[in-house]
């Protein structure tokens, strides 16, 4: 990885470790909060031996959504960003551009209090540079439109089983106020369970990425720091199974 883990007590010390770890540098950066430091940059649906087809998945989950939606998806990696949004299993990994939204979700899972966590940091160009992408200049990060991203079509992973490629990071229309108020971007991998920390040629450095640790003893006073910069449920699940976050 890029740097050394290390661990954080406070909002503070994360801003502080931040400064430091990007100084210099001006592109994107993107965050992912685990409430576990053991768990891989893995989607769901590739964890594991036994892996569920994505076309079934898809399939059902159409066949009981479509008449929830006022507007159904325009295409299949729509479907798979509301398959995200409702914790079905997809090649999708959720990220945010917002440290303090990556941080949140780091310490907020009640099941794992008790367990150290970690706030992952990517550099989704670099991440990019590193699985093939060509952009168009320095710091693109592309969207779920570019042509490149036809590759990682559910259609086009059903079609053909041959090519091999690493998880790559994309921006994605935020259809959602869930999306937006989480600056949700995603990455997305292809059809073998590649994490994301490990992607380049072999013997290749893997400074796309670092993390940062959360002990378990400092995660409740972190969230009721997030709490007072307005971090709460209701800011990042803007809906109405939120509200008694913050009454």
């Amino acid at each position: 990885m890029k740097h050394v883990d290390r661990s954080i007590l406070s909002v503070g010390a994360l801003i502080t470790l931040l400064k430091a770890d990007l100084a210099g540098y001006d592109g994107p950066v993107w965050f992912r909060g685990q409430g576990l430091s053991a768990w891989k940059l893995e989607p769901k649906l590739l964890r594991g031996a036994d892996k569920l087809s994505e076309t079934h998945l898809i399939n059902r989950f159409k066949q009981h959504a479509s008449f929830l939606l006022d507007k159904p998806p325009r295409d299949d990696f729509d479907w798979l960003f509301l398959m995200q949004h409702y914790g079905m299993q997809t090649r999708l990994l959720d990220w945010s551009e917002s440290p303090l939204v990556g941080l949140y979700f780091a310490v907020e899972q009640h099941h794992n209090h008790d367990a150290e966590g970690a706030l992952w940091t990517l550099l989704p160009t670099d991440l990019n540079s590193k699985s093939n992408y060509r952009p168009a200049f320095k710091y693109e990060v592309p969207s779920f439109d570019d042509e490149y991203l036809k590759n990682y079509e559910p259609e086009t992973i059903a079609r053909e089983h041959k090519s091999r490629l690493y998880p790559v990071a994309a921006i994605a229309r935020r259809n959602s106020s869930r999306m937006q108020a989480q600056q949700g971007v995603f990455t997305i991998s292809h059809r073998e369970n590649i994490v994301v920390e490990d992607v380049g040629q072999e013997g290749a450095a893997r400074d796309h990425v670092w993390r940062y640790l959360i002990p378990a003893h400092a995660k409740e006073e972190i969230k009721q720091d997030l709490r007072r910069l307005g971090f709460t449920r209701f800011h990042l699940f803007p809906e109405l199974d939120s509200i008694s976050s913050v009454v």
